[in-house]
């Protein structure tokens, strides 16, 4: 008889303290040591990346709206990446263009030129902000910004070339 309540109190204690590191997230008998399942959380400037990806192939399927939603989110995300790692170019030149798509077009010009202000020869935020500039019928300033391309020889001086002529 003692030793079936001896086995019984052992029991108790081993699924007790089982439960209790299950609870707590322990995942062993290292006192609280907390192991996360799955992989760590995207940083904010991966998720606006694919926000911005998703809006991408909505917009390209016509579905304006939920495209908006997308780069609307995506944004948000770039922002806060921004504030956590300030001045990156290519966060800077996303943010341009996600302004640009939701028709904010002083923000994206902001954006734009911001990112020239850290890398004046960034040969894709030289051709977003050229192509801005045709939509926005500053033709002049377009032109200033393939001059920029001009000695590049990359795909970026033929593609706002080509846009310019197109125009």
């Amino acid at each position: 008889m003692i030793k079936k309540i001896y086995i019984i109190f052992i029991f108790l204690i081993l699924t007790t303290n089982s439960y209790a590191a299950k609870k707590s997230g322990a995942t062993g008998s290292e006192g609280g040591e907390y192991i996360p399942k799955g992989p760590p959380p995207a940083k904010k400037y991966t998720l606006g990346f694919k926000e911005m990806k998703r809006g991408i192939k909505l917009e390209n399927k016509g579905k304006l709206s939920k495209a908006r939603t997308k780069y609307e989110k995506a944004i948000e995300y770039l922002l806060e990446s921004n504030s956590e790692n300030p001045m990156n170019p290519i966060t800077l030149n996303y943010l341009g263009f996600l302004y640009e798509k939701t028709e904010n077009l002083d923000y994206a010009e902001i954006y734009y030129r911001l990112g020239l202000e850290i890398e004046p020869k960034n040969y894709l935020i030289n051709m977003n902000l050229g192509k801005f500039y045709l939509t926005t019928n500053k033709k002049n300033k377009a032109i200033k910004r393939l001059k920029v391309l001009e000695s590049c020889n990359c795909k970026e001086y033929l593609e706002l070339k080509k846009f310019i002529q197109n125009k």
